[in-house]
């Protein structure tokens, strides 16, 4: 759309307005290996159009970024997703996905400041991406939720065997999903939501 010429600048459409009766927002993280749906999570929860960084991968990733599973995959995010849901009428989600390729890592630093939890998402034929994810999130402290991204060609394992898969402690949630839908991808992040209120919950003085 061109612009010029024109006195003002558009502003964000009505539809993208903070709700009036907003009264707290929190950061989340959706976090994963390279093309395990963080892209399709963030854009098919948001109620805001998303903001994406994707870009056309090119020949300076072969070689260096590991693709199986996603052969088809032709773009890939190189900063940030970035999304907005209401839980309630009250509490506002404010949602960054972040770049999968480990060569994009050095990103995460900053995406994470200020966020009160993160949701690992995971493709069961490729679990040895994530080991380094959550390593990196136990490391910084972030509590998180593992939901499975249902495939159509993924294996399917009982939660258990994830959970020793992933070394994951008994508290931590891991919950199937289907990143394309919206009601899937809401549930992954209202079980985010029950998590860290129990966090919190267990933390508060008797």
């Amino acid at each position: 759309m061109d612009f010029k010429g024109s006195d003002t600048i558009p502003g964000p459409r009505t539809e993208d307005h903070l709700p009036q009766t907003a009264q707290a927002a929190v950061k989340i993280v959706i976090v994963g290996g390279f093309g395990v749906g963080k892209t399709t999570m963030v854009g098919s929860v948001s109620e805001i159009r998303p903001l994406t960084t994707e870009e056309t991968m090119t020949q300076a990733g072969v070689g260096v970024d590991d693709n199986y599973g996603s052969e088809s995959k032709t773009a890939t995010t190189v900063a940030m997703d970035f999304g907005r849901i209401s839980i309630t009428d009250q509490l506002v989600l404010y949602l960054f996905g972040t770049p999968g390729q480990e060569r994009f890592w050095f990103l995460w630093n900053g995406l994470f400041e200020g966020a009160l939890g993160a949701v690992v998402l995971i493709d069961t034929r490729r679990l040895e991406v994530s080991f380094d994810v959550i390593g990196r999130l136990e490391e910084r402290g972030v509590p998180f939720v593992v939901a499975v991204n249902s495939f159509p060609d993924a294996p399917r394992y009982p939660i258990e065997e994830l959970r020793s898969a992933l070394d994951l402690a008994d508290e931590i949630p891991i919950i199937e999903c289907d990143a394309r839908r919206r009601a899937s991808s809401r549930d992954v992040l209202m079980t985010l939501m029950r998590f860290l209120h129990a966090l919190a919950t267990a933390k508060a003085p008797a």
